[in-house]
Parts: structure tokens; sequence; C-alpha cells
């Protein structure tokens, strides 16, 4: 097997793809031949050596990547539903960058018939932390007007569409004229294009009275601002902090990264309450020990693709050897949709 290698944090060149001894299914465990890998910033932050679950659970060195597609290989012992061959896809907290990937069981889902392996790859990680944040933390109520930062992206696709899922009215932020039909074609009642428009003037424009519901992964460039745009009893959900980090060279300089830092807003318990406002954070590769949490997150997802009511936003292919390249253009900010590594 064939798998990436993070030895010690750094730009792009600690991506090594390494040869290692294929693996064996242990008891419960599930082996799958992957096909394609769904590529995540994430990754990039994992490579940085930023991203606390990746020191929390595992170290360095480390296999960055949580989701994949693929067919089963082989099943351990008191797996029976499953028989090789199987076209599936599968989470995983890190271990995704590979040929092979062990799981276990309850991880592993039946691949989707409305998607092919490459969009089945990047499907679960993006659906389940916009599910996670909308549903679980923000409790969205029909017509509650929601403001979603980065909808064309990955999860920002997700959160529109699922908004939409919620009978909410959704207004979608994007960085780039390019990215505005795909946010349009997501189902956004309104896109601003903050590339050319002022975004809280537009912002204030769309929604006087403040918003109910605001999903921001950017961090230091918008915090502020969501957090002063929410309605009465709106709720700011926090999972990412990407503006921090840099779109070129792929390695923060530690001086910027620690100006960011103190610059970040911090919530007084005394605002929150007397603001009557909520401000709730979450990394879904923190839940990988809540499984049913996870698994019904997940078949609540699948099943509104199978309606047809949620699907996959465009997919762009790298080979797996262009691992660099594809983690250098998501950090862009220039993508469309979500990206994807394909296995030979």
């Amino acid at each position: 097997m064939r798998k990436v290698v993070i030895h010690k944090p750094g730009s792009y060149e600690r991506l090594t793809i390494e040869e290692h001894p294929d693996l064996a299914p242990g008891p419960g465990e599930v082996l799958i031949d992957v096909a394609a890998i769904g590529v995540n910033y994430a990754d990039c932050v994992t490579r940085m050596g930023l991203y606390a679950s990746a020191k929390h659970y595992v170290g360095y060195p480390i296999t960055p990547g949580f989701e994949v597609a693929g067919s089963v290989r082989a099943c351990g012992q008191g797996v029976t539903d499953l028989a090789p061959g199987a076209r599936v896809m599968a989470i995983t907290r890190f271990n995704a960058y590979a040929t092979q990937l062990l799981v276990p069981r309850q991880q592993v889902f039946a691949l989707p018939g409305r998607l092919s392996l490459e969009q089945a790859a990047g499907f679960s990680g993006i659906a389940l932390t916009a599910w996670f944040g909308l549903f679980e933390l923000a409790h969205p109520r029909a017509r509650e007007t929601i403001l979603v930062h980065s909808a064309a992206g990955g999860v920002g696709s997700m959160l529109v569409q699922l908004g939409k899922i919620a009978d909410c009215r959704v207004i979608a932020v994007v960085g780039a004229a390019h990215k505005v039909d795909a946010a349009q074609a997501l189902g956004a009642d309104a896109v601003i294009d903050k590339s050319n428009r002022d975004l809280w003037t537009e912002a204030e424009r769309l929604a006087p009275d403040g918003y109910d519901i605001i999903l921001d992964a950017n961090g230091i460039a918008t915090l502020g601002q969501s957090y002063q745009h929410l309605a009465p009893v709106g709720r700011l959900v926090v999972y990412g902090f990407h503006s921090m980090l840099p779109k070129t060279g792929g390695l923060p300089g530690k001086l910027k990264l620690a100006w960011h830092y103190w610059r970040t807003p911090r919530f007084s318990p005394f605002s929150l309450t007397t603001r009557n406002r909520s401000v709730l954070g979450f990394n879904l590769s923190f839940l990988f020990d809540r499984t049913a949490l996870m698994s019904a997150g997940l078949q609540q997802l699948l099943q509104w693709l199978d309606e047809g009511r949620l699907g996959m936003p465009p997919v762009t292919s790298y080979p797996f050897e262009q691992v660099a390249r594809a983690q250098r253009d998501l950090e862009s900010g220039q993508t469309v949709g979500k990206l994807i590594l394909v296995c030979n």
C-alpha cells in the first residue's frame, strides 16, 4: 500500500508518499481498497502542525485525511454484513490519505446510488460538519434567516442546502465572482460577492434586523462582525479560522499567527447574556467517539440525498501523487466545491 506521511509539520514538501506493508483487519474492522479521498482544509492545518486533534490523538508522523470511498477488500471477525468487493464510503479520524484504510464497521456506509466514487469520497466529512453545526448546535426554525460564509466551498455548499431543507432564508457569502453561480445553484436566496461589494453593508441591507444564525469558519476576518450582526437570540456557529492561515506559501509565520491569535474576538459572558446572543464552536474530529450521533446524522443526510433534496457540489479531482497541488489549490481560496484525490 501507499500512503502520505507527514513526519514533521511544515509546507507542501512534508507530504511524502511512502510504501508500507498491506493491512489486515482485526475484529470488527473493515479493510478498504481506497479509490478516492476527500481533501479538507483540516488536512492542510494538520500538515502545518496546527490541528489540535492531530496532536491530541496521533502526533507526528501522521497520515492526514478523514473520508474515502472504495471497495471492501476484507472484513475482520464479527463483520458479517459486508462482502469483499462491496462499494462503500467511510469516515475516519486521520489515515485517509492512503490506498488502503482500516476502519471500524460502524464508520463504513454503502455507496449511495446517486454518487460516483469520487463524489462519495467527499460527501461524509463536509455533510456531517454542516449537519452538526446547523442542526445539533444552531437548531434552525422555519423562516429564520441564515448567513453562510464561504458558501461555495465544501462545508458551505452543504450549509446552504441544509438551510433550505430547514425552510430558512439563506444568504450566501462568496469571495470571488466565479463562485456566485455555484452558490445560486445550491438554492441560496441571495448571494453576496465580497470581492466587489462591502460584505456587511450588503448583509445589513438583506437582513436589517440581523441574522438568526451565522456560520463562520473564517476566524478573525469576519468573526467580530458576524457576532455584531446577530439578531436577538441569534446563534453564531464557529468551526474554523481560515483567515488566520496563509493562502500561499503553505506555512504561517509565527509572529503573524500570534498577532492574529491576540486579535481574535473574545466573547464575554456579560455580552452574551445582556445582548441575548450565543456563540457555539465545534470540531468534528473530536466527535468520533460519539458513534451513535455520527451514524444518525449521516443516515439522515443520506436519506435527504436519496430524496434528491441534497446534492454534492462540483468535484475537482487530482491524482494521488498530486496531493501537494491539491492542498495548495484549496488554500488559495479560489476553488469551488470539493477537491478529491484519485488513487490509481
